[in-house]
């Protein structure tokens, strides 16, 4: 019986299949000419021709069957590898090119069959019309079926690279800390898509300098996985190097843009079969580059995995590029904040001091925190701390500019509430210009927030009394030469720039050896505990004792505030002493020219019980100009003091409030002439004011010599 066209094609589908070897070394030959692209990689090139061969074979066992089932079907086979190949970069327009090329192959070889295995033509012509029309059917089968499992891949890498960039966000930049989010970068890749990741950051950005010419030197930031074993030529944290000419990371550094490369190797990295180099670029400047590379995971990097790493990369970029910013304005307010604390303290006779300052941890910006030591006329200190509210350059800035303004203030002998008062309008008026400040970019921090809080406290060690006033809530705190610790409250003021409520004075007798503990809020205020608490662990710790201030400073920080806070710390410790008797001369006299000679005496005779015989015509000098302006000037009583300390000290009180002031005396004027005198004579002079009255001083050194004057 002659067989049907359907018996006639599937009798040339066996035939071939004895030679499907032969078949297929045909279209891969054709493949590799037509399809290069297919074959770069020996893994991919295995995989595709292993798809090509079976399905061969599935075409002849599907044709063979298919006059008579009218039913085509992609074999399973096929759509695993269709995803596999997808996931190591291969198109769907290569591999459908490949099937059809596939298909064209078998279908022209079962056309030449056909007339071989029959004589009769109108059967052959029958057989070549149901095996183009089957064909065509299993060719477009094929196709479709490829674009769905394509389609179905390309949609689950786009979720899934969707979900790696969210998780980007969240993972990366958590802190401001330039290595951190670096180390971030390379765990969150070595979790996901690549087995080591490196990430180095040029030198000169991180030093804030301009790119230098020559080959670029970086840094090593982060390497990932960070527990993972190092080779041997490992490039240590921290460490600088140098890229080779032509590596993938100088090429990326060079051109700013990403690039996959096959068999790449940097130092300190094993072999990779495929790996990824992009540029680390924010707000148009190159920052460094990340290294993206596969050892062990078979899949080749395509161009959706450089995709995701460029934008993993750009974000980890702006964290690291924010976190360098940050940092270059953190060191400049902190370098500023410093040189305008006190560099040293100067010399004075009235307490022994030690000092702290504490920037606040890197989290949070540099404040306004300062503390200083000011000597006063008689002997007398002033001990002073503030604080900005506030952080960054601004604050350091209304920091330096409000303990210039105290320094002034102090040089004209305020009392504590009369300077807090105008320094209150020194920050009203800092707050008003930064506000107005048409560089000052919006939302930025103005000065303080129009805030600060001092305390300002004089010790006087002849009287060893300490007067206080204080603008804000943080109260001194005291220990007395028997260990007892406790709290000196002066009435709060408001903070400064606040206004509403005057500014009081409160005066405590401390005994000779009590320590003064002045400090700002940082110190005592903590996340951990409250202000109560805080001032509770600080009487504790004052009442131990202590082989110095320094030490006691120590101990005072590590026990509040081991770790840096988000706020910063100064510390002012000062021990007090005191000027006896034996130190002090004092004179009550009458409203009368006479007394001004007693008076020189007196100081001649008490300068020879001191050793300053060669301050005499000095002192004499100054004291009878003195005496005799508070006579003709001034109004009863009058009182004439003598301070032996590190200079003379000469001082003349009376109960007037009138201010003498230096002026210039002409030829002919037979006065005006004293105070000229008294200012070439003294190292330094003035006037302080008290409640009632006011007294006139001058400062003698016991090495000066008696000047050549002009009056004329």
């Amino acid at each position: 019986m002659e067989p049907t066209a359907g018996g006639l094609v599937s009798r040339a589908a066996r035939e071939l299949s004895s030679r499907a070897d032969e078949l297929t070394t045909d279209v891969q030959r054709r493949l590799l000419r037509e399809l290069p692209a297919l074959w770069d990689d020996p893994d991919v090139a295995r995989m595709a021709g292993e798809n090509v061969a079976e399905h061969i074979g599935a075409a002849l066992f599907g044709l063979e069957h298919a006059i008579e089932a009218r039913l085509i079907e992609l074999p399973p086979a096929d759509l695993e590898r269709a995803q596999i190949l997808a996931r190591h970069g291969i198109p769907l327009s290569a591999m459908l090119r490949a099937f059809r090329l596939a298909e064209e192959i078998v279908l022209d070889r079962l056309l030449a069959e056909l007339p071989r295995l029959s004589d009769d033509a109108k059967q052959v012509s029958e057989a070549a019309r149901q095996l183009n029309a089957m064909s065509t059917m299993y060719v477009d089968r094929v196709s479709e079926q490829g674009v769905v499992a394509f389609q179905e891949e390309r949609d689950r890498r786009l979720r899934w690279r969707s979900a790696m960039v969210n998780e980007a966000g969240m993972r990366i930049g958590t802190t401001l800390d330039i290595a951190r989010t670096a180390q971030e970068l390379a765990d969150l890749a070595t979790d996901h898509f690549a087995d080591v990741v490196t990430v180095d950051l040029l030198d000169t950005v991180l030093r804030g300098e301009d790119v230098a010419e020559g080959p670029p030197v970086l840094r090593r930031m982060a390497r990932g996985p960070a527990d993972g074993p190092d080779p041997q030529d490992a490039i240590a944290p921290q460490q600088l190097h140098i890229p080779a000419d032509g590596s993938p990371s100088a090429q990326a550094l060079a051109s700013g843009r990403p690039s996959r490369h096959q068999h790449g190797r940097g130092r300190g990295v094993p072999r990779a079969h495929s790996s990824l180099a992009v540029p680390l670029r924010a707000r148009g400047t190159t920052l460094g580059v990340a290294e993206f590379h596969r050892l062990a995971n078979p899949a080749r990097y395509d161009d959706e995995d450089l995709l995701l790493a460029q934008e993993i990369a750009a974000r980890a970029a702006v964290a690291v590029d924010n976190a360098r910013r940050y940092t270059h304005a953190r060191a400049t307010a902190v370098t500023l904040q410093r040189s305008l604390l006190p560099q040293e303290v100067p010399q004075q006779s009235a307490v022994d001091v030690a000092y702290r300052y504490l920037p606040a941890g890197s989290g949070a910006g540099v404040g306004g925190d300062w503390y200083d030591v000011i000597p006063l006329s008689g002997a007398r200190v002033a001990l002073v701390v503030g604080d900005v509210v506030g952080h960054g350059i601004r604050a350091a800035a209304t920091m330096g500019r409000l303990r210039t303004a105290v320094r002034t203030l102090a040089d004209i002998d305020l009392p504590p509430d009369e300077l807090l008062t105008h320094l209150n309008d020194v920050v009203v008026r800092v707050a008003t210009e930064a506000c107005t400040d048409p560089d000052a970019e919006p939302g930025a921090d103005v000065g303080g927030d129009n805030g600060a809080t001092c305390l300002y406290a004089v010790y006087d060690p002849v009287s060893r009394r300490c007067t206080l006033a204080r603008a804000g809530d943080v109260p001194p705190a005291v220990l007395v030469r028997d260990g007892t610790a406790e709290l000196l409250d002066p009435p709060p003021g408001p903070p400064l720039g606040r206004g509403g409520l005057p500014f009081e004075t409160v005066e405590v007798d401390l005994p000779e050896g009590s320590l003064l503990a002045l400090y700002t809020d940082g110190l005592i205020g903590a996340p951990d505990h409250d202000a109560d608490a805080g001032l509770t662990a600080l009487r504790q710790i004052l009442a131990r004792s202590a082989s110095s201030l320094e030490a006691a400073c120590d101990t005072v920080l590590e026990a509040l505030r081991p770790g840096r806070g988000d706020d910063d710390i100064a510390l002012l410790l000062a021990r007090t002493r005191a000027l006896g008797a034996d130190r002090v001369a004092t004179w009550d006299l009458e409203a009368d020219p006479a007394v001004v000679a007693r008076a020189r005496s007196d100081v001649s005779r008490q300068l020879a019980a001191w050793g300053l015989e060669n301050l005499e015509f000095t002192a004499e000098l100054v004291v009878s100009e003195l005496v005799t302006n508070a006579i003709r000037y001034g109004r009863s009583p009058i009182s004439l003091r003598l301070i032996h300390d590190r200079t003379l000290l000469c001082e003349v009180s009376d109960a007037s409030s009138t201010t003498p002031h230096l002026r210039r005396a002409r030829v002919l004027d037979e006065g005006g002439r004293g105070l000229l005198l008294v200012a070439q004579l003294a190292g330094q002079w003035g006037t302080r004011h008290a409640r009632r009255g006011k007294t006139v001083w001058a400062e003698l050194d016991d090495s000066a010599e008696f000047p050549a004057l002009a009056f004329g």
